[in-house]
């Protein structure tokens, strides 16, 4: 069982081949609204791939939580930990533009995600093979969190975005640390290879098209990332989160899972939206099996 803990948005999506320059105004050519948060999207990620997914988490009371609620459901993941504030539902305002994005994110009730809601569902994690956390909920509750899976001594995998809200303190807690290149470099200010010789086998650093990478404890473990062409690259990093959980709770070792976690990302970007790609478990065993 993975518990995750963490951010429920809708991404509000604009498509456009003309990025707007300050003060600017430019045609779109598409817009949409599409489920997301980094803590749902993770969550829905490892589902797909048949893990047994509990989510800890706020919405508001409005028309976006109600959807968000129930596409959790329909992603099969177990949504008991969630509650329904009086503050508006998270949202990502997403601009794409040239298979890029840029992202402007306002809390909402994902900031209401309390020490009291994580005891209210203590149970839960207490059970669970792997916490996931991202940084999208308040620092206070992350640090809670870290020490309750400390002392009940269940693993974390801990996704530092956004990289500004990381304490380095916290990396005796975390049991996998997973960056992406910049993120560790603003993390630990130094050169990534440098950082993942200091903790092998904790930090994985995700390289965009190249793959991956982490240490051994002996040498830099480079894992390399599958050709494939990019349709929208929102929700990769997610995608190669809850795959990374799904295959470390499977008792895959560490190469192979972020071999696997590589071909799910791989996957993720051939699709619109940050959920829409995510693949199943069969769709990653037959780019496996082709690699």
């Amino acid at each position: 069982m993975i518990t995750v803990i963490g951010s429920i948005n809708m991404d509000i999506v604009v498509q456009t081949n003309i990025f707007p320059k300050q003060g600017e105004t430019v045609l779109g050519e598409l817009f949409t609204t599409i489920p997301g948060g980094k803590g749902a999207n993770q969550a829905i990620a490892a589902s797909r791939l048949g893990s047994n997914v509990q989510m800890i988490g706020a919405v508001g009371q409005d028309s976006f939580g109600t959807e968000l609620y129930e596409n959790l459901i329909n992603e099969n993941i177990n949504v008991i930990g969630i509650t329904k504030t009086k503050n508006t539902t998270g949202i990502a305002n997403i601009l794409l533009h040239e298979n890029d994005n840029r992202i402007i994110v306002v809390p909402g009730a994902n900031f209401d995600v309390s020490k009291e809601m994580v005891d209210a569902n203590l149970e839960m994690i207490k059970q669970s093979k792997l916490v996931m956390l991202q940084l999208e909920i308040p620092v206070e509750t992350i640090e809670y969190v870290l020490s309750l899976c400390e002392d009940y001594q269940v693993p974390v995998l801990l996704n530092p975005a956004p990289a500004g809200n990381f304490k380095k303190e916290w990396i005796e807690k975390v049991t996998y640390l997973t960056p992406n290149e910049t993120e560790c470099e603003e993390i630990f200010g130094a050169n990534f290879e440098t950082v993942l010789s200091q903790y092998p086998n904790k930090i994985i650093v995700t390289l965009g098209s190249e793959g991956a990478a982490y240490s051994d404890g002996k040498n830099i473990v480079r894992v390399p990332g599958f050709k494939t062409t990019a349709v929208d690259t929102t929700g990769a990093g997610d995608t190669f989160n809850g795959a990374l959980a799904y295959a470390i709770c499977s008792g895959i070792n560490l190469k192979d899972s972020v071999r696997f976690a590589n071909i799910a990302a791989s996957i993720s970007v051939e699709k619109f939206g940050a959920q829409g790609g995510m693949p199943n478990l069969e769709a990653v065993k037959m780019r496996l099996g082709g690699n």
